[in-house]
């Protein structure tokens, strides 16, 4: 399995640090508002991710975390006159809620910067110790100049950057490049008591200390946008390497952007678009698939054709599984043929296509591809006469791999509208049963005004929307 480090530029071997073991943490959202839509890739490309290595036969501890104190949380609980834990809590449920529509699995540990305050307080300490951070006036700073490989990860040069730094100044830094671990309250704002004087840690310092506390000092993995390689994900190795003494993580992996009808999604601009906005006209299954539809490196355009082309193509796969279903409940129960058996070897050139998308950095854009392939395969070789063991097989496959790119196939017992059509469609077979064809006839012309179309075929009767 092969991944492109943003550390090294280049694809590397994957060698985790313990044998089917790996250590991920993801950078998560600041919860101040509803996810947007491109909080959603990094969501759904590195749970795809996860899922793959769990496929491989990896144990996965997943970390990602939410940021909730933070300058916009707090603007947003003065403008709506509430506290800062009041914003937090409501987003971050509302940010699960998202992640459980788009169908990614549950993390290992969802840390909160608010519950981390005394492991903050003690690694600001010991870079203070080992002379990599300095205090001034209730303010604590991260001496850059005395980390010798700062700008490793983003490939940036500290003194070129230095020269050309469009940024305001602070007279308290020693480098313009420093960045803030520990700013002084103030007034009105939340904070916490420290050896520095009262106030709150900075942005930066936060998923250090949280990596190291629930993965160790070195993890396998880190990922997250391409917006935080430079200076959230520099600054992290920055902090962790110097007070840990050891490589942060070996593998570094960043999402592309999602542009709005191929322009950079902005707020100014009036394209911008949280998850929830979206979802009211989209289900979180199309964008989910997409999502992976495109290589996770790559950016992507947002649209409403792209999307709605997404979903006709979910549709494909979602009917190939329901009509393989639908045979499958009325497959006859007997040996395989020997054409079948040829049939069934020649399929696992889909599973091995899929395997060598994935193995190459995460290839779901081809590993969709894959899928397609089966679909095709499924809806030329199965029918009312395969037999049960062959349906099954083709069917397992099918689940198995969409399961590794999270498409879910929901239960039709569990849809209260299914349960009603099918419940009808018992009640017009029961009348053809009893000759009753008016009654038969009405409720099929009661189905069709619903859009459901009826196809009578030896198996029984296969219905689908119209």
């Amino acid at each position: 399995m092969k991944l492109y480090n943003t550390l090294t530029k280049q694809k590397e071997e994957f060698v985790p640090l313990e044998e089917n073991k790996i250590k991920m943490y993801v950078c998560g959202p600041t919860v101040y508002d509803y996810i947007h839509i491109g909080n959603a890739r990094p969501y759904v490309i590195f749970d795809t991710i996860r899922r793959y290595m769990e496929y491989k036969g990896y144990e996965v501890t997943y970390v990602q975390n939410f940021t909730d104190v933070d300058d916009k949380i707090i603007k947003r609980a003065n403008e709506e006159n509430t506290d800062m834990n009041t914003i937090s809590e409501r987003y971050i449920k509302e940010a699960l809620t998202d992640a459980e529509g788009l169908n990614v699995k549950k993390s290992t540990y969802n840390p909160r910067v608010t519950q981390e305050m005394d492991s903050i307080i003690d690694m600001i300490q010991t870079l203070i110790d080992k002379g990599n951070a300095y205090v001034v006036d209730g303010s604590v700073f991260y001496d850059t100049k005395s980390f010798k490989d700062y700008g490793k990860l983003s490939g940036k040069n500290i003194d070129e950057l230095e020269a050309g730094a469009r940024i305001k100044v602070d007279e308290n830094k020693k480098n313009p490049m420093d960045f803030v671990l520990w700013k002084p309250k103030k007034p009105g704002e939340p904070f916490w008591k420290s050896p520095w004087g009262d106030g709150r840690p900075g942005w930066h310092i936060e998923c250090s200390v949280m990596a190291k506390k629930y993965l160790g000092d070195t993890i396998d993995i880190h990922a997250g946008g391409e917006d935080l390689i430079f200076p959230h994900h520099e600054n992290e190795i920055a902090q962790s390497e110097a007070a840990n003494g050891k490589q942060f993580a070996r593998y570094w992996l960043h999402n592309g952007f999602i542009n709005i009808d191929n322009e950079k999604m902005s707020k100014s601009k009036g394209n911008f678009f949280t998850l929830r906005e979206i979802v009211s006209e989209v289900a979180y299954d199309v964008i989910r698939f997409f999502i992976v539809s495109g290589h996770y490196r790559s950016p992507i355009n947002f649209s409403r054709e792209l999307v709605y082309a997404a979903g006709n193509g979910l549709d494909r796969i979602k009917n190939c599984h329901k009509n393989i279903s639908f045979i499958l409940k009325n497959a006859e129960n007997k040996d395989m043929s020997e054409e079948e058996k040829t049939l069934l070897l020649n399929s696992d050139k889909f599973r091995i296509m899929f395997e060598t998308a994935m193995d190459d950095d995460f290839n779901t854009a081809d590993a969709v591809t894959a899928v397609f392939e089966i679909v095709k395969f499924a809806n030329v070789t199965i029918n009312e006469n395969s037999s049960k063991a062959f349906v099954e097989s083709i069917l397992n496959e099918l689940e198995s791999l969409c399961d590794i790119l999270g498409i879910k196939f929901t239960d039709v017992q569990a849809d209260p509208e299914t349960q009603e059509i099918e419940a009808l469609i018992e009640e017009r077979q029961l009348a053809r049963k009893n000759k009753d064809w008016a009654k038969a006839d009405k409720i099929r012309d009661e189905l069709k005004q619903r859009g459901i179309i009826l196809e009578d075929t030896p198996s029984g009767v296969r219905w689908s929307r119209g």
